[in-house]
């Protein structure tokens, strides 16, 4: 029988009593996808998932989204997107600075993401305490906690969100290599609706994020940085996070239109953390 736990305030739950290494049936599907609208992050505990497996639940949600550095896959399955500070012949198998800033998957993209699965393989503890934790923030809530003139100034504007801007800041702050050194080219900026309207349940939702938003479109670009700096703050007011602390066996699927995350960097090596994330493709934000 599927039980579903309220965790957070403003957003998280956990669902129990599904295997999902099993193949669900239609009204488990149906069970598992109004939780996740309702709660926007869920998690599954004491899962025991192959590649395989993780994929095809992932793809329950939609068309996997591969990520744009093809590096870091998972050997053997592009899909699998690998976040870990582990280190094996001299090299990195995982993107080691994921989450740095508070933000949304693929938003720097025409159809940005519509969720992300991230399972949990190693996670790194000290003194019988978990670290490396996930935050996210409800910006369905944020929305409907901003002022009325704020929100009436937000409408119908749109926002810049970039690749390029985000990644040459990690390469000057934590030392990453260039996309030219990896073979690789940025997406170019697009513009999303700085309020977007979720597809599934009609709630607005803020969709601007210090990690990838850059600026505010037909606005002084004063106020448009003025405006962003309150919004950036306004979304991780306390009341609108939710704070995951991993275990292994954790398989946690997030809304990217209803949240965006930040990771907490308390641990180093030799304390070892590996994830491995699908991420779905979402469509046009309107």
């Amino acid at each position: 029988m599927i039980m579903v736990r309220k965790l957070g305030n403003a957003l998280g739950a956990e669902i129990t009593g599904l295997d999902l290494a099993r193949p669900l049936s239609g009204n488990q599907f149906a069970e598992i996808e109004n939780a996740f609208h309702d709660h926007s992050v869920i998690v599954f505990r004491d899962q025991h998932l192959t590649p395989e497996q993780q994929i095809a639940f992932s793809q329950c949600f939609g068309e996997i989204d591969i990520n744009v550095r093809s590096r870091y896959a998972k050997p053997g399955y592009p899909e699998i997107f690998v976040v870990s500070n582990i280190i094996e012949n001299g090299q990195p198998i995982g993107v080691t600075d994921a989450g740095r800033y508070w933000h949304t998957d693929h938003c720097y993209v025409e159809k940005p993401s519509r969720c992300s699965l991230l399972y949990a393989h190693e996670v790194p503890v000290q003194d019988g305490k978990a670290l490396g934790d996930t935050e996210f923030a409800s910006v369905t809530a944020a929305y409907d906690a901003l002022p009325a003139e704020m929100a009436r100034r937000l409408d119908g504007r749109k926002a810049i969100n970039s690749y390029s801007y985000t990644y040459e800041r990690k390469v000057h702050e934590f030392k990453r290599d260039t996309l030219a050194a990896e073979g690789r080219t940025a997406p170019r900026d697009i513009a999303h609706p700085v309020v977007r309207t979720h597809p599934y349940t009609g709630r607005k939702c803020l969709f601007v994020n210090e990690g990838y938003t850059t600026r505010i479109l037909d606005m002084p670009e004063d106020e448009s940085t003025q405006t962003l700096k309150f919004l950036f703050e306004h979304i991780v007011k306390p009341e609108f996070i939710y704070r995951h602390r991993w275990q292994p066996g954790d398989l946690l699927l997030w809304d990217n239109c209803a949240t965006q995350h930040k990771a907490v960097f308390d641990y180093a090596l030799p304390l070892r953390r590996r994830m491995e994330r699908v991420t779905i493709r979402g469509g046009i934000p309107f």
